[in-house]
């Protein structure tokens, strides 16, 4: 019986494998489970073997069991075909390049890790109080930049977040900048696009002591981030700005408002209340100037999405529906769908969607930042 019990418990818990959590804490599991399948393969595996040296309920519980482990191990099937199309489909939107090097995915990197060396980045201030942890890119002469800006509401997180990537792209002979920026209730948009943009004068002004070529920029943001880096990507106009890449961004925040995540969840209005100064009903221009699907043009920079139809957090429909606008401006771009893809999937880079996003962002910068 107890068996057949943890077996059920383990099959509700595959569930989240391809349905959206419907609880807060069922998210930060999600993650786990589609992120780190090989511990619940491992798990129910054990489980079904128990089955040998009982005499109850065998047959239901293998039942049960065989459904679950065919569900902790979709996020690894699913993400095959992603993984097979990915050189070819990026290729076609931006050019075709040499490989990358490595496979986009891998079950045996799931176990090994990303082998990269530790860059330890070196702090300084760019405006008042923030600052920028700046990772040394390996290499001689002038370097591509990446600019980083961290997720968590608008109103919280830091540029410690997610260190890892930074570390890796680094190690590819990237600069990268991993911003602070003023936090929301007390600073409403867009003081953290202004910042943003300050930051980036920062890196410019200092280019040559850093090794940094400034005119190829790259503005990488994570949530609330790839809010702030869509909007300056897009209204900045600037052609330093070569590529912007959203990590599960809002970038429709007027649709976004009438259409808000599970409360169960994430109270999306009220963060986006805090960000922009009052309801749509309140400030409706505030939801309009931090829409980056409203400023898009012929003249926008290539972009990279990245988002799941997992994502209990931030609506999937947000990339969908900026994928079709770029789309109708001919900007060339890349919408990378991950299957089995939750907010924050990206949290290890050994995972099915951590390895194939971290991939395809290596295969985007190769082929904006080429000259």
């Amino acid at each position: 019986m107890f068996r057949l019990v943890l077996l059920g418990i383990l099959l509700l818990l595959s569930l989240l494998t391809v349905i959206r959590a419907p609880q807060y804490h069922l998210w930060l599991l999600a993650i786990a489970i589609t992120e780190f399948p090989w511990i619940w393969l491992l798990l129910t595996s054990a489980l079904l073997m128990l089955g040998i040296w009982t005499d109850k309920y065998v047959l239901p519980g293998t039942i049960i069991g065989v459904a679950a482990l065919i569900l902790f191990m979709s996020p690894i099937i699913r993400i095959y075909p992603v993984a097979a199309r990915l050189d070819k489909e990026m290729d076609a939107a931006f050019g075709k390049i040499k490989s990358t090097g490595g496979s986009v995915f891998s079950i045996a990197k799931m176990f090994t890790g990303i082998n990269a060396r530790q860059n330890t980045p070196q702090a300084f201030f760019y405006k008042d109080s923030l600052a920028i942890d700046f990772y040394k890119a390996s290499g001689a002469g002038e370097r591509p930049c990446v600019i980083v800006v961290h997720g968590g509401s608008w109103a919280g997180g830091d540029n410690k977040q997610l260190p890892e990537l930074n570390t890796v792209l680094a190690n590819a002979g990237y600069h990268v900048a991993a911003i602070n920026y003023r936090l929301a209730p007390a600073f409403k948009s867009p003081s953290q696009v202004a910042d943003l943009k300050d930051a980036m004068q920062y890196l410019k002004a200092h280019a040559r002591e850093l090794g940094i070529d400034s005119s190829r920029f790259v503005l990488l943001g994570r949530s609330a981030g790839a809010q702030i880096t869509l909007a300056a990507s897009y209204t900045f106009h600037d052609p330093a700005i070569v590529g912007s890449i959203s990590y599960y961004g809002p970038a429709d925040m007027v649709w976004g408002y009438s259409l808000p995540a599970n409360p169960l969840v994430f109270d999306s209005r009220k963060v986006m209340v805090d960000y922009l100064g009052g309801t749509y009903e309140e400030v409706p221009q505030q939801y309009f100037n931090s829409s980056a699907i409203e400023f898009v043009t012929p003249q926008s920079p290539p972009t990279l999405l990245i988002h799941g139809p997992l994502d209990p957090l931030v609506a999937y429909d947000h990339s969908v529906r900026l994928d079709k606008k770029l789309e109708a401006n001919n900007i060339p771009h890349y919408f990378l769908s991950l299957p089995c893809g939750t907010h924050g999937c990206d949290y290890t880079l050994t995972g099915p969607s951590g390895q194939v996003a971290t991939y395809s962002v290596l295969r985007f910068l190769k082929s904006v930042c080429r000259k």
